[in-house]
């Protein structure tokens, strides 16, 4: 089910807080925004809000033999890489940049924020499907560059069911399934990148693909290989 809204602070923060009142928001539930004043990504950043995007929220409950539930970040990647690249026309490319970021030629397209509510965990998506904010450490794009702006509705209900699909393989499947799909949607190994941990600044080294739990490997100048488990990586 898709419900729509026509505005609100947070799509994240609404499912949120109806699971704080005890109400069972259904898995597959989507609640989607037309416009967000209070959208956010990942460590604080404000997500562009822009009329035509899509702004989304879903709730899971991991289960107890369920991977863990922070590989929900991966699973989340590898469905919206999905939909994006039906909308992406050769030559051009959408890539994964771990945990979840999809870019095309680089240039940031989506924002994907997960946060834990008691036993559930709500998935908040941002796409950029008629305009790019303009920020001043990276570049960004939305689908509208390559052909006619989807259609915000359309795209919801192919994100629903893609969602929906690739719920079902993760846990039916495990993550190996998973790592190797994103692997082959993101850029290839030996890619130049920089980890920013916390504490330690920036880490430079070159992608050397994930670990089977899904951490992120780097490869270091001296050879030695520094497993990321939270962070983020940047290009070079």
């Amino acid at each position: 089910m898709i419900e729509t809204t026509a505005e609100t602070g947070s799509t994240n923060s609404d499912l949120a807080a109806r699971l704080a009142t005890s109400e069972r928001v259904p898995e597959h539930h989507w609640l989607v925004a037309d416009r967000q004043n209070s959208g956010r990504g990942r460590q604080g950043r404000k997500w562009n809000d822009g009329a035509g995007n899509f702004m989304g929220s879903t709730v899971v409950y991991p289960a107890p033999n369920d991977p863990p539930r922070s590989t929900l970040a991966l699973l989340a990647g590898v469905a919206l890489h999905e939909v994006v690249a039906q909308y992406v026309p050769p030559p051009a490319r959408p890539q994964l940049k771990w945990p979840n970021d999809v870019l095309i030629g680089g240039a940031k397209l989506s924002g994907i924020l997960l946060e834990g509510s008691g036993d559930a965990v709500v998935v908040g998506i941002g796409v950029n499907l008629a305009q790019a904010a303009d920020l001043p450490d990276r570049d960004t794009i939305a689908l509208s560059a390559f052909a006619p702006t989807p259609d915000r509705d359309a795209f919801a209900s192919t994100l629903a069911a893609q969602w929906e699909e690739d719920l079902a393989r993760w846990r039916t499947y495990g993550l190996s399934p998973l790592i190797a799909r994103w692997e082959a949607a993101a850029h290839p190994k030996g890619t130049k990148l920089f980890a920013e941990v916390a504490g330690e600044g920036r880490i430079p080294g070159a992608f050397d693909g994930l670990t089977e739990d899904g951490a992120a490997r780097l490869r270091l100048d001296n050879g030695d290989v520094r497993v990321i488990h939270a962070g983020e990586l940047a290009f070079a």
